[in-house]
């Protein structure tokens, strides 16, 4: 009786699971935040792949990162990433080096002026951050950060242990 009633109040035969409201607000809230910085990054003249991989390299180490790293963090393919980077290259906000180990493959590092382009993100996005978290004290956003840590090592771990396995994703078409 109680899957009747839900189909009569949803209008669908489908449960609303906790689990299902749990991945839909991230992924609602994450978009969400990223058309609220595209928004604040629209004067700097950034796009938000530009933005994304700025905001990618800021978080690696000195080292520079090799392009397929970028493209697998981004969820992008290698020929989009490439474009993406030739852009930015021209913009002299990356540089592309030789890797050490590997004359034939190329780094990517970030520049004075892509570190500047950084900190003005920085100096537009820390209010905007407050103005999201805006009535949710510093204890929540702590309790928040600890929990999306946890969600996010959960996955880590999940990723991990499905490539382990060798399984594959499907490809579009």
């Amino acid at each position: 009786m109680g899957k009747t009633k839900k189909k009569a109040e949803s209008g669908h035969p489908l449960p609303s699971a906790p689990q299902f409201k749990f991945g839909y607000l991230v992924h609602d809230v994450s978009r969400m935040r990223r058309t609220a910085m595209d928004y604040a990054v629209a004067p700097l003249g950034l796009t938000r792949s530009q933005w994304s991989l700025l905001a990618t390299l800021s978080r690696s180490t000195n080292n520079g990162m090799m392009q397929a790293e970028i493209a697998r963090i981004m969820g992008l393919g290698k020929v989009t990433t490439g474009g993406l980077v030739s852009r930015l290259e021209t913009a002299g906000l990356v540089e592309r080096r030789d890797d050490e180990s590997d004359k034939r493959a190329k780094r990517v590092f970030i520049t004075e002026k892509g570190y500047e382009t950084i900190r003005q993100m920085i100096d537009v996005a820390d209010p905007l951050n407050e103005e999201i978290l805006e009535g949710i004290s510093a204890k929540e956003r702590k309790q928040i950060e600890d929990i999306l840590h946890r969600v996010k090592e959960n996955l880590r771990e999940i990723i991990e242990r499905h490539r382990a396995e060798r399984r594959t994703l499907p490809k579009d078409s």
